[in-house]
């Protein structure tokens, strides 16, 4: 079993996976697109647009697809575990350009550097890097 997001966009899916392309979060490997290869098409206004996709990279999975009833993305973010100070500083500069910062990247109680924003396309994103020393649970 493997648990996996998938984000409905109404018209900028592949908008939005480009976006994260270039984000270095990976790639796009497959796109189903409405009315194209025998899928179906429920609305007019999808034609061509996606109707899957599966994203891939290091350790990200998820899915996307345009869809002509979704609604805007609430409830639910992406969180990235990452182990590079560095790293993290530059993905959560990239992921918010155009987008909304929600927490800025600091220090946190729990001992982590950590930031959440909302990116261009409405998608929520949490960057955790455990760069702080793990304290003992049981103590």
């Amino acid at each position: 079993m493997q648990l996996a997001n998938y984000l409905f966009f109404t018209t900028t899916c592949e908008q939005a996976l480009g976006f994260y392309e270039r984000c270095g979060l990976g790639r796009t490997v497959e796109i189903l697109r409405h009315g194209e290869n025998g899928m179906p098409v429920h609305n007019e206004a999808m034609r061509g647009r996606i109707m899957h996709a599966r994203f891939e990279g290091p350790g990200v999975l998820f899915f996307a697809s345009d869809n002509h009833d979704a609604e805007p993305m609430r409830g639910s973010a992406h969180i990235l575990m990452m182990d590079d100070h560095t790293q993290t500083d530059t993905l959560f500069g990239k992921l918010a350009d155009g987008g909304r910062i929600t927490t800025p990247l600091g220090m946190q109680p729990w001992g982590d550097y950590y930031g959440k924003l909302t990116d261009r396309f409405g998608v929520q994103w949490m960057l955790n890097c455990a760069i702080a020393s793990r304290r003992d649970s049981t103590a």
